[in-house]
């Protein structure tokens, strides 16, 4: 018989939650870069997606359309999931900052079924703009395959400052 590690579930909330960050405005860094790991879209889940969200175009859903009347010859991945798992692949339960929108998506290339994405991060500015909570601008560049780039998108973030008059004075 096993013994339980966790007996207490008063003391579960004394426990670090798995993948939790808990970067503030002062630690994020103009230029720096992170790359994502590896999804490929399959057929199953890319029909799922355009049926959750009502998207039956044809060059998502019909295949017989796609490939003897579509520009491209084969079925389509919808853009909005390329742009939903593009940025999932960079997901983070960062608890101090909080989407404040998304600039200049630009889906570049098709993704076809069967492509696997990735994408690169750049955090490419930041400025005071509330009392509490400063701006960060990063971009998002997902890539097919190979490193062809299929979407671009910026995502505006704000972020809780470790210290707000520090921050505002322009002082990091």
């Amino acid at each position: 018989m096993s013994k339980n590690p966790n007996p207490d579930p008063a003391t579960h909330a004394d426990i670090p939650v798995w993948n939790m960050e808990t970067w503030l405005w002062e630690d994020l860094q103009v230029g720096e870069r992170k790359r994502s790991i590896r999804r490929t879209i399959s057929e199953g889940e890319a029909m799922l997606f355009n049926s959750l969200v009502l998207d039956m175009h044809p060059y998502v859903g019909d295949e017989i359309f796609a490939r003897n009347e579509g520009v491209f010859g084969r079925r389509l991945v919808s853009g909005a999931q390329v742009f939903s798992y593009g940025l999932g692949l960079f997901a983070h339960n960062n608890t101090q900052s909080f989407s404040y929108g998304y600039d200049k998506l630009r889906f570049v290339k098709p993704v076809f079924i069967g492509d696997t994405i990735y994408g690169i991060r750049t955090w490419i500015r930041k400025e005071p703009k509330y009392p509490d909570m400063g701006l960060v601008v990063c971009s998002y560049e997902i890539f097919k395959n190979e490193g062809e780039l299929v979407l671009y998108a910026e995502h505006l973030q704000t972020v809780k400052y470790r210290d707000a008059a520090k921050a505002r004075a322009g002082v990091t």
